[in-house]
């Protein structure tokens, strides 16, 4: 998480620092600043994702400075030598209010609450743009689907996904072109997703697009043969099913 520190006295924030760099992987320090203005320059500037604030600052309190923002699209953790705080720390949903000198424990499980809570935005953000998507596109091969894979979300038309496949908690995607992506989402919330959109649930590891059919195998099994090539099976609970569905 792209972090910045907020502290008035230079040797809070060197010791901060030490401290997350020495105990807390998750976090990258990208600034420091030692009032408010300066803060607010590096927010715009660097867009962090963790904000560790001092609350009691000479110019400008950090409750003030928070109020004084359009939006806060940040993580906070307040950090304070000051213990009458915390309520109204709580009312601006802090993930944690730590006492100066911080300890070290209590530092990792703010740093771990921060992440967990960073991640359950960005999962409803994309769920949300999802569902927008899906509204406004007027045609169903055009409708665009958002798959966070590790490194960056991928926007992909889903009339060009052929099938899913699932692993544990990971689904991989298998796409016209060729280009296969794993996203970290258990097929199941997809098959609430795609179900509407001509998808079809064979298996309970795999999810495929009616349109890449091309027939229905009956050797050594049953088995859904695509377009592409691939076979897919089909399970005895879900044959019965399926008939109805694409017959």
């Amino acid at each position: 998480m792209k972090t910045l520190l907020i502290d008035d006295e230079q040797p809070n924030l060197d010791n901060l620092r030490i401290l997350l760099e020495t105990y807390c992987p998750l976090v990258d320090i990208v600034g420091t600043a030692r009032n408010t203005v300066a803060a607010t320059s590096l927010l715009y500037s660097l867009q962090p994702d963790l904000v560790f604030l001092d609350i009691q600052m000479p110019e400008q309190n950090g409750f003030d400075w928070l109020r004084s923002l359009p939006a806060c699209h940040f993580e906070v953790i307040f950090v304070t030598a000051y213990d009458q705080y915390a309520i109204q720390a709580l009312r601006f949903s802090a993930v944690d209010y730590l006492l100066k000198p911080v300890a070290i424990g209590e530092l990792q499980a703010a740093v771990e609450r921060a992440h967990r809570q960073r991640l359950l935005k960005q999962q409803n953000e994309l769920l949300q743009n999802l569902i927008q998507t899906l509204k406004e596109s007027p045609a169903r091969d055009e409708q665009r689907i958002a798959l966070p894979a590790a490194k960056e979300t991928h926007f992909v038309k889903i009339g060009d996904i052929v099938r899913c496949e699932s692993s544990n908690n990971y689904t991989t995607f298998y796409l016209t072109n060729g280009e296969v992506l794993i996203i970290c989402k258990p097929i199941f919330f997809y098959n609430e997703l795609l179900e509407p959109y001509g998808f079809v649930r064979c298996h309970q590891s795999h999810l495929v697009n009616k349109m890449f059919i091309k027939s229905w195998k009956k050797e050594f099994g049953d088995f859904l043969l695509l377009t592409n090539g691939s076979e897919v099976p089909i399970s005895r609970s879900k044959r019965d099913e399926l008939k109805k569905k694409i017959m």
